[in-house]
């Protein structure tokens, strides 16, 4: 597990202890909008539904809004609009100013990815990071972002990682290792170190939301959004970002929970499917390391279903999934 792209480096880690010393920001509604992975009208599509809340919304960019975007003119779009909101590193921009190539992708991928994934990622990557290299001023606002954010929504303490809570390329807020019960522990003690009541991250690609059986006494409760500017369903083309708020949301979810006096919400990220995939060709033509990594979830969504996805409690107000923009 030493070899690129499953590496988790040492400076990835930095504790659940970081998420409580973190300064607390305050947000009537919070965005937080994972894995863009440089999908333009994804970001148009965010923006808009910002636009249409009834007072503007805090929006964080928990990581990996780069990826996809080594056009120049995309790369700067991307980060120019996502770095005048709120952002952390995903292990994509972390390695963006890395000097050497150990690391890869920086995705630490765990072993159940096959190794071709893990070698077309560090291509991928290898090439986005040359763009990144023609575009100093860009790439050292990017180096200068945290690891962490944490944010008080009504009562709700939310921290926002982009891995897990101990590391920035962590993998314990996937799905599988949500549902192991071997991991309660773990889980348990790191939302009691954090001092918070929610985590938001992001990083593996599929999205889960799921109560956590806290021992404080307190509601906890994992979200991850999956991927903001890639399909997380079979048969469904948008990304999701979450919603966290003192009011209900105003656009139709996937499934919006109560958590500590806050709604808790995956909302579809409904952007321009046809545009993206003309777009992403342009950069990345067939037989390349991305269209063959992406190109058949770009166009059909993964082996995932919202069941696997949602609240196992359905203690929740679920959006009737026929309600699309």
């Amino acid at each position: 597990m030493n070899e690129p792209g499953r590496i988790c480096p040492l400076r990835y880690r930095y504790g659940a202890e970081a998420i409580a010393r973190a300064e607390t920001r305050a947000a009537q509604t919070l965005y937080v909008i994972g894995g863009l992975y440089g999908n333009v009208p994804a970001l148009d599509a965010v923006e808009r539904m910002a636009q249409a809340e009834p007072q503007a919304p805090t929006l964080c960019f928990n990581g990996d809004f780069n990826w996809f975007n080594v056009a120049d003119s995309d790369f700067v779009e991307i980060n120019r609009r996502v770095l005048a909101n709120d952002a952390i590193l995903g292990n994509v921009e972390a390695e963006l100013d890395s000097p050497g190539d150990d690391a890869g992708c920086g995705c630490a991928y765990p072993t159940s990815v096959d190794a071709g994934v893990v070698e077309r990622s560090n291509r991928l990557h290898a090439r986005l990071k040359v763009t990144a290299s023609r575009h100093e001023a860009l790439l050292r606002r990017i180096s200068r972002l945290p690891m962490v954010a944490r944010y008080r929504v009504g009562d709700c303490r939310v921290g926002v990682v982009h891995g897990d809570a101990d590391a920035l390329a962590g993998w314990r807020f996937d799905v599988r290792a949500l549902d192991d019960p071997y991991k309660l522990p773990w889980l348990q003690s790191v939302f009691r170190t954090a001092e918070v009541d929610l985590f938001a991250s992001t990083h593996t690609c599929l999205p889960a939301l799921r109560r956590v059986a806290s021992d404080s006494g307190r509601e906890a409760c994992v979200v991850n959004n999956g991927a903001a500017g890639m399909p997380n369903f079979a048969g469904d083309l948008a990304g999701l970002c979450t919603r966290i708020s003192t009011t209900p949301s105003p656009h139709p979810v996937l499934q919006e929970v109560r958590m500590a006096g806050a709604y808790v919400a995956l909302l579809p990220v409904r952007f321009d499917a046809d545009r993206w995939r003309t777009e992403f060709l342009v950069q990345w033509p067939p037989g390349s390391p991305a269209w063959l990594s992406y190109f058949e979830r770009i166009t059909r969504g993964p082996a995932f279903t919202p069941g696997q996805a949602l609240d196992a409690s359905r203690q929740s107000r679920v959006a009737n999934l026929a309600r699309r923009a």
